[in-house]
């Protein structure tokens, strides 16, 4: 009896010592584990910049410092810092199916933090020329809705994402606004010439319509004005709008003008196409230096 109960003695202490063991090898394989796993750190915020054709993106790209391309199914997208900022910059092609697909793939592969899009436009408000730039308070599409007898009722899609009907107009991200504003006070703007009239180009806060037409028609401008609003018309902002607006991404849509959208507006074009997507750009820059300094005193917090 005494024999057995030795041996069952020795057996829990066995059992006991292995139980301990196996505690310790696990914590130590979990310690190792967590050891080897690198610590999380913030990911760095990208704003990105699209433009409808390359001389709306180019004088942005070749500021880049330490820039880098890529081509995603067939997209190219360059990557750099513009003003200590990282941005990706890329050129979506005319037209909203264009400029939504490069924005999707940006949005998929980039996870930008905020959408800008810059480059030119028709000018419809009467008050705006050739030079002045539009920051887009909101954004619609002018050829979407539903045609009745009595003309077209402008309303928006069914959003997928939320299965809620979107807006008919888009508005612009509240803090990108007030950026914008800021750095219209700021930016110094290319002047324009009218035979020989030097002009200083304006900025104003304004509405945005965009339409799969290239708008050159006086009668279009003033149906544009009387029923949206609208300031500016142009080829891709709202679609770019309503995918960030799908995905919840802040965007705002900057324009310079390049014509009037009337009955001359190819004249126009062709003399002021550059000059106004530069001032376009160089509000984005400036906003950029803006948006650089409020992260840095955020980090700093």
């Amino acid at each position: 009896m005494g024999r057995k109960y030795s041996q069952l003695k020795e057996k829990r202490e066995n059992l006991k010592f292995g139980f301990v063991a196996l505690i310790s090898l696990s914590a130590l394989i979990l310690c190792n584990s967590c050891a080897s796993v690198p610590s999380r750190t913030k990911a760095v915020p990208v704003t990105a910049i699209l433009g409808a054709f390359n001389d709306e993106v180019v004088m942005l790209e070749e500021q880049l410092a330490g820039k880098q391309e890529q081509k995603i199914e067939g997209i190219r997208f360059a990557t750099g810092k513009l003003k200590a900022r990282k941005v990706v910059v890329a050129w979506t092609g005319i037209g909203k199916v264009n400029a939504a697909m490069t924005t999707t793939l940006l949005i998929d592969h980039f996870r930008p933090n905020q959408v800008i899009f810059t480059g030119i436009a028709g000018g419809i408000n009467p008050e705006l020329f050739p030079g002045d730039v539009v920051i887009g308070a909101k954004t619609a599409q002018h050829d979407l809705g539903m045609l009745t007898p009595s003309g077209l009722e402008h309303e928006g899609v069914v959003n997928p994402v939320t299965h809620r009907q979107n807006p008919v107009f888009f508005h612009a991200d509240v803090r990108l606004l007030k950026l914008a504003e800021l750095a219209a006070r700021q930016v110094k703007l290319e002047k324009t010439k009218t035979g020989s009239t030097e002009r200083t180009p304006r900025i104003i806060k304004g509405v945005i319509v965009t339409g799969d037409v290239f708008v050159a028609s006086t009668y279009k401008c003033a149906e544009l004005r009387k029923t949206l609003g609208a300031d500016a018309v142009e080829m891709e902002g709202a679609a770019v709008a309503q995918i960030c607006h799908q995905q919840g991404i802040p965007y705002l849509v900057i324009r310079g003008i390049s014509d009037r959208a009337g009955d001359k507006s190819l004249e126009d074009l062709g003399k002021y196409l550059k000059i106004a997507a530069r001032n376009s750009a160089a509000l984005v820059t400036e906003m950029l230096e803006s948006i650089s300094s409020q992260h840095a005193v955020e980090m700093s917090k």
